[in-house]
Formats: structure tokens, C-alpha cells, sequence
């Protein structure tokens, strides 16, 4: 299972030409001056549809017609694959007949596998061993890891309109932020109640934003659920331990009433491969907010406070500056020193609030800052980046000193009581929470937390905030034009 969950970003280029094998000679768009994209699904076509807005449109290759799952190549479609000079799908766990059509493909052909991009957090599936699970975009943020690369390729593949690319990737990635932004401020009404879901597609949802799905009938739409299953599933129906079964569109539910009956049992359906929706640059935003409103109100949740979240979001008032980091406190760092509000005055200072424990997300944000201030070379030493727990229960100085060492000592890492950090998070407005995982030990849980940079000036004034997702050489970019 080690090489299903990839985690880390390696350099661009050599992320071309070592992993997805993208080669930039070929004859499609500079020989005739149409450049064809295929994409295979409609969340990724809608998101390479923004990125070619004004230039193309990228063609869709499976409709609603069937499922990627049951799809297989028409001639006509199979001739449109011939003459792409681009073709995007997931991997073999989606479009599993694919994989043999696309090593019958000429060399003129691009093919680039989306599961295989290393700077994406792929899950392993939970009901097939050695298979990962295939719907990463429903983590958006894996959608703002990847846009980069897929704006480099676009812009090497089609060289005279490099400009408008980029263009496009700004316009996409501030809406991929707003949503991070809606569930970061808006993920308690996640949590109102407890469901099951009839297929199991939210692995990479709940991780990111700490949905708990007590259980799931069925790995896709391709497995047949088993007896043992749907009593159990009826079981926590039955005995309102779940509020909310969940499924699919599209997909089969035939036990569905067996499930449901006799129950109060609230059902929601979920729309993550956009069907039905009109193709285009807004699908995947649409899918989003049915896909989140359709969880919150399947599990009793507050919808007004949901509401709220959505339009902070979108009128992009989520964190005001004034205030932030300001304030006095007093804490310790990894080598048992104190850090206070003072002692933090003189460099540019990059604050992450996370812990030690975290899976993903916190280690995968800290390469990020040191891949960035990598790139900038000496000017690197104008900033000092600070790690500051949002669970000092578990991240004594102890525990700190040993994560700083092996990830850089240019870090600092910062902990304290639980009184003092909750004030010192409050004043950056930064939100966590603990979860806790169906076990008896008391130290097996997770934290839910705000995963965003800040970025404080020599004087302690707040100057920005950079969402999840942000790549290393946007940030370098960012903290490279405060030093000019």
C-alpha cells in the first residue's frame, strides 16, 4: 500500500518527464492550429473548461449516457481520442476499460493519468486492496495542487496563447479557494448528525473536512452489495444510530427501499460525477454545492448557518485583516524558549497553525513553505516560518523538538497550555476542533483545523492569508514582490 497514498511535490519538469511522461514535441496544436483536449469525465472536463475558456472547448468524452465505471470506446469516440492532442482521464479504477484502448493510441497522443500525479493525496480504496480510490476531485484542494501542472502543460503544448492560460488558472483557483474558504468557515454543519451512504465516493470529502460516514453498502456501482451488508446497514438505520443514507445519481440503488422502509431514515442524493448538469467551467462548483448541500440537510444540519458560510465565501469577506495576529501571549517553542508577540518582530513571519499528529494536510502545507523559500535563495533568511499547535495535549516540547528536526531547523515549532493557544488562535481567526475516532483510547483522534498560511510583516502587521492548495512557486512568487 505504500505507493497507493502519494503525498510531497517534486519539480515540474521532472514531473513531466519521469511520471505522467507528458513529451512536449509532437504535431497536433502547432501544425494546424487546433489544439484538441479529451477529457473523460465531467468534474475534470468542467475544470479544464475553465482553463481553456476563450482559447477552446475541451471535448467530454463519456456523457450521462453511462457511467465511466461501465463505459466503454464507440469507433466515433475512439476515432476523437486518435486525433486529441491531449486525452485526461482518472486510471484504470474509474475508466477501467480505457486502460487497454489507451495503449493502442498513437505516439501523437498525450495521456496523462490524473490518479498518477504525485503531488495529489490519493486514498487507497476501502473495499479493493492495492486499488486507490478514484474520486479525488471531491477534495478540492487536490483540484488547486494540480491546476498548476495542468496550466504548465497547456501552456507548452499550445505556446501562443501561454498568457491566456494563466489568466484562466487565476479565475479558476480563486473560485477552487472560495470553496475551501465556505468549508473551512461552514464545516460544523458537517457534523449535525451521523449517515451511511449507499456507494462509497466521500472518502476524500470527509477526510478533508472531517465528515464522519459511520458505514457504506457497496464500493461501486459495480458491486453487488451482500446480505451481511444490508442488515447491517438496516441495523443503524433501524436503530437511528444514522440519521442519513446517502447515494448516488446514477448510480443503482435497488435495495435502496429495502433499506429504508418501516424508517424515518432521511435520504439525500448526491451528483459527484455532475450528471444531468450542463457541461462547462461552473459544473464542478454546481456539483460542489449540491454535493454539500444535499449532506447538510440529510443530516439535520443548520442550513442558515450553512447559507452564511456560502455568501462570507463568495463576497470573499471570510477573514478580515484588521486585527489579525494582533494581541499579546506568551508561549514556548521547540527548544523550551518563549515566544511572545515581541519575539516574533523583525522577520517577515509565515504562521501555520496545525499538530504533529496530522495525516496529511499539515505536512503536505510545511514542504510546500520550505520548497518556496528554497526558491528564493538567500532573501529565504528575510523569513521565519513558525509551526504552532492547535493540540498541545499531545505536542509537548518533547514531541515538537523531534517534528522540527525532521522537517527543517529553519522551522519553529510552538506550543503552550490549551488556554493560551485557543488565544493566540483566535487572534490569527483561526478555527480547529478535535474529532474523535470510535475507540477507547483517549489519545486516538483527530484535529479539524484551519489550514491556511499567514503571513505577518517585521513590524507584526497581518499581510495576507494563502489558502490549502497554494503550489510552492506561487508562494515564492507572493513573498519574492515583498521584498522589492
Amino acid at each position: 500500500m505504500s505507493n497507493i497514498r502519494k503525498q510531497g511535490l517534486i519539480p515540474l519538469i521532472l514531473l513531466m518527464l519521469s511520471l505522467w511522461m507528458w513529451p512536449l514535441a509532437g504535431n497536433g496544436a502547432e501544425a494546424d492550429n487546433e489544439f484538441r483536449v479529451v477529457v473523460t469525465i465531467k468534474p475534470l472536463h468542467s475544470i479544464l473548461s475553465g482553463l481553456m475558456q476563450g482559447i477552446g472547448e475541451p471535448e467530454l468524452l463519456i456523457d450521462d449516457s453511462r457511467l465511466p465505471h461501465q463505459f466503454t470506446a464507440s469507433p466515433e469516440q475512439w476515432q476523437r481520442m486518435q486525433q486529441a492532442d491531449l486525452l485526461f482521464w482518472v486510471g484504470p479504477e474509474l475508466e477501467a476499460s480505457l486502460a487497454e484502448t489507451i495503449g493502442q493510441l498513437s505516439n501523437n497522443t498525450k495521456v496523462v493519468e490524473l490518479l498518477s500525479h504525485t503531488g495529489l493525496k490519493v486514498l487507497p480504496s476501502r473495499h479493493q486492496q492495492q486499488k486507490r480510490d478514484p474520486h479525488f476531485w471531491l477534495d478540492n484542494r487536490n483540484l488547486m495542487i494540480m491546476l498548476d501542472d495542468l496550466t504548465l502543460l497547456l501552456q507548452q503544448m499550445d505556446t501562443k496563447r501561454t498568457h491566456l492560460y494563466e489568466r484562466n488558472r487565476q479565475t479558476v483557483l480563486a473560485r477552487l479557494a472560495r470553496i475551501d474558504r465556505e468549508y473551512e468557515y461552514g464545516y460544523r454543519g458537517m457534523k449535525a448528525g451521523l449517515g451511511i451512504q449507499y456507494h462509497d465516493t466521500l472518502q476524500y470529502f470527509e477526510q478533508a473536512y472531517a465528515l464522519k460516514v459511520l458505514d457504506h453498502l457497496s464500493g461501486s456501482p459495480l458491486q453487488q452489495a451482500d446480505a451481511r451488508g444490508l442488515l447491517r446497514l438496516r441495523e443503524r438505520i433501524a436503530s437511528g444510530e444514522a440519521v442519513c443514507l446517502l447515494s448516488e445519481r446514477g448510480f443503482p440503488t435497488q435495495h435502496l427501499a429495502l433499506l429504508t422502509q418501516e424508517s424515518e431514515v432521511n435520504h439525500g442524493v448526491l451528483n459527484s460525477f455532475g450528471i444531468g448538469l450542463s457541461p462547462g467551467p461552473d459544473l464542478y462548483f454546481q456539483l460542489m454545492a449540491h454535493n454539500t448541500d444535499e449532506i447538510k440537510r440529510c443530516l439535520n444540519a443548520d442550513m442558515a448557518q450553512a447559507g452564511k458560510a456560502r455568501s462570507a465565501a463568495q463576497q470573499d469577506r471570510l477573514v478580515a485583516a484588521e486585527g489579525i495576529g494582533k494581541g499579546t501571549f506568551l508561549l514556548t517553542d521547540h527548544l523550551g524558549r518563549l515566544v511572545t508577540d515581541e519575539t516574533m518582530l523583525g522577520k517577515f513571519a509565515i504562521v501555520y497553525f496545525g499538530y504533529t499528529y496530522c495525516p496529511d494536510i499539515c505536512p503536505t502545507s510545511l514542504q510546500i513553505v520550505f520548497q518556496a523559500l528554497n526558491e528564493l535563495g538567500d532573501k529565504a533568511a528575510r523569513f521565519q516560518p513558525y509551526f504552532i499547535t492547535i493540540d498541545p495535549q499531545r505536542d509537548s516540547v518533547g514531541v515538537m523538538k523531534k517534528y522540527v528536526e525532521y522537517y527543517d531547523e529553519r522551522l519553529i515549532g510552538v506550543t503552550g497550555s490549551e488556554a493560551m493557544i485557543e488565544r493566540v488562535a483566535a487572534q490569527f481567526k483561526a478555527r480547529f476542533e478535535r474529532v474523535d475516532e470510535a475507540s477507547d483510547d483517549p489519545d486516538l483522534y483527530l484535529m479539524d483545523h484551519t489550514a491556511s498560511l499567514y503571513l505577518l510583516d517585521p513590524s507584526g502587521r497581518f499581510i495576507n492569508k494563502f489558502a490549502h492548495g497554494i503550489s510552492p512557486q506561487e508562494l515564492a512568487a507572493k513573498l519574492d514582490q515583498l521584498l522589492e
